[in-house]
């Protein structure tokens, strides 16, 4: 039996709807509950320095909607969408939604969503943890409602914003942009070629031009190496010089 647990968020802006998922979630072994949020903008800050594998996702909300906030999320994040009205169900299943549950709904029905997303994950697991296992060559990022397959030879840098990261590419004067946060992205980077020198920054190691006091420049861009990053940095400097 496997013992995968999936992190999840419930989003609801409905208090009963909210605390009868919850109670469905305690119940199933393979779920874990991070967090319950009332709208998709609190789930968003919640995610963003809180990476989860799937979300329980009410579509009818104010502000943002469950389907607009699916597209923005990283590709590793599923949904599982809960709604009043089916009309919704074939924009649920465009955006790659695991399942669609419309309400009201019973545990059994919850139950039978919730295991086709641990059927999802232990495949997803185990074919990252084989790629994980050789040396990466690319990534696919979300942008812009599609999924981009990234080189990472091409690669300059990725540089953190608030809730998104902007990837600078070298031939290419203007960055990608996704949603996701710098420490899920850095988990994700093979350590050979990339190294997080900054709050803010993931340097291609290979990309790095010139190095000059606390300040790496790479295609004229001048990016500072904080105090936090400062000696794995300078471990790296020290193992790739000619000493004299």
């Amino acid at each position: 039996m496997s013992n995968l647990k999936i992190s999840c968020v419930i989003v609801d802006d409905e208090p009963m709807a909210l605390n009868l998922v919850e109670s469905y979630v305690e119940k199933t072994p393979f779920l874990d509950l991070k967090q319950k949020c009332s709208s998709a903008i609190e789930a968003m800050e919640f995610i963003k320095n809180n990476p989860v594998d799937l979300l329980f996702l009410d579509i009818q909300m104010p502000d943002l909607t469950g389907i607009e906030f699916s597209k923005m999320l990283p590709k590793e994040t599923r949904v599982i969408f809960t709604t009043a009205f089916d009309h919704y169900a074939l924009e649920g299943f465009k955006v790659e939604a695991i399942d669609y549950l419309l309400k009201p709904f019973d545990y059994a029905e919850f139950l039978a969503a919730a295991n086709k997303a641990n059927t999802w994950f232990e495949l997803f697991k185990g074919v990252r943890k084989s790629i994980l296992s050789e040396e990466k060559e690319f990534l696919f990022v979300k942008s812009e409602y599609k999924q981009l397959r990234i080189k990472l030879a091409d690669v300059l840098y990725f540089e953190g914003l608030k809730d998104y990261i902007k990837i600078w590419l070298k031939d290419n004067p203007k960055p990608i942009l996704t949603l996701m946060s710098l420490k899920s992205l850095e988990e994700e980077l093979p350590e050979t070629q990339f190294m997080r020198v900054h709050r803010s920054f993931i340097v291609a190691l290979k990309s790095i031009e010139v190095i000059e006091r606390s300040q790496i420049i790479i295609n004229k861009q001048r990016i500072t190496v904080s105090e936090q990053y400062k000696s794995k940095f300078l471990a790296f400097i020290n193992n790739n010089s000619l000493n004299f």
